[in-house]
C-alpha cells in the first residue's frame, strides 16, 4: 500500500491528508496508550509526535511503508511511548495532568525483561530482528540495509540474532509466563 501523498502544494491539501491520516490512525494509538497506563492528553502528545515524524520522512522520500500508514504511525507512537516510559518512569507526574494514569510498573515489566534479553544479542541484532519482525521488511531488502551479500546471509544472521535471544533465555530457564505482564 502506498503513503498518502504529503507533498501536496496547498496548506488545505496537507490539512486534509493530517486530518485523515488523525481519523485512520489516532484511536489506535490512543487505546494502545490508554492500555499501558498513559491519559488522553499523553496519546495527543505522542501521536503528534509520531505524525511529525511521518511527515519529515514522507516528505523527504524517506518513507517506504510495507503495510499502511495507521500501521505505521502506531509504530512510531509505540516506540514514542517506550521511549518516554524508559525516561519517566523515575519521575512523579503532577497531580492533575493525567487523572486516567495507571501505576507504571505494573503495565510494563514484561516488556522491560523482553526488552533486556533482546539486547543481550548486541544492537546490531536489536536492529535486524526490529526490521524484520517489527518494520515487517523481506529478507532481500534486509540484506541490503545490513550490507550482506546475499538474502542467505541476512537469513543465516537472523537466525543466529534469535539463537542468542533463545540461549539467554535457556540460560535463566525462563518459560513464556514469566514474560507476561
Amino acid at each position: 500500500m502506498e503513503a498518502i501523498m504529503i507533498s501536496e502544494n496547498t496548506k488545505a491539501a496537507r490539512e486534509q491528508v493530517f486530518i485523515t491520516l488523525y481519523q485512520k490512525a489516532f484511536p489506535a494509538v490512543a487505546g494502545y496508550i490508554s492500555k499501558m497506563g498513559g491519559c488522553f492528553e499523553e496519546a495527543k502528545d505522542i501521536f503528534q509526535d509520531a505524525l511529525v515524524i511521518y511527515y519529515e520522512k514522507a516528505a523527504s522520500g524517506q518513507i517506504a511503508i510495507q503495510t499502511n500508514e495507521k500501521a505505521y504511525l502506531l509504530g512510531i507512537s509505540k516506540n514514542l511511548w517506550l521511549q518516554k516510559y524508559r525516561t519517566d518512569k523515575h519521575n512523579v507526574p503532577i497531580d492533575g495532568f493525567c487523572t486516567n494514569a495507571v501505576d507504571e510498573t505494573e503495565t510494563l515489566p514484561a516488556t522491560e525483561k523482553l526488552i533486556h534479553y533482546l539486547e543481550t544479542a548486541g544492537q546490531k541484532c536489536m536492529e535486524i530482528l526490529k526490521a524484520f519482525y517489527y518494520d515487517n521488511l523481506p529478507v532481500n531488502q534486509l540484506a541490503e540495509l545490513f550490507g550482506y551479500t546475499s538474502t542467505r546471509s541476512a537469513t543465516v544472521q537472523k537466525y543466529k540474532c534469535l539463537e542468542k535471544v533463545r540461549d539467554a533465555v535457556k540460560q535463566k530457564s525462563l518459560t513464556y509466563e514469566d514474560f507476561l505482564e
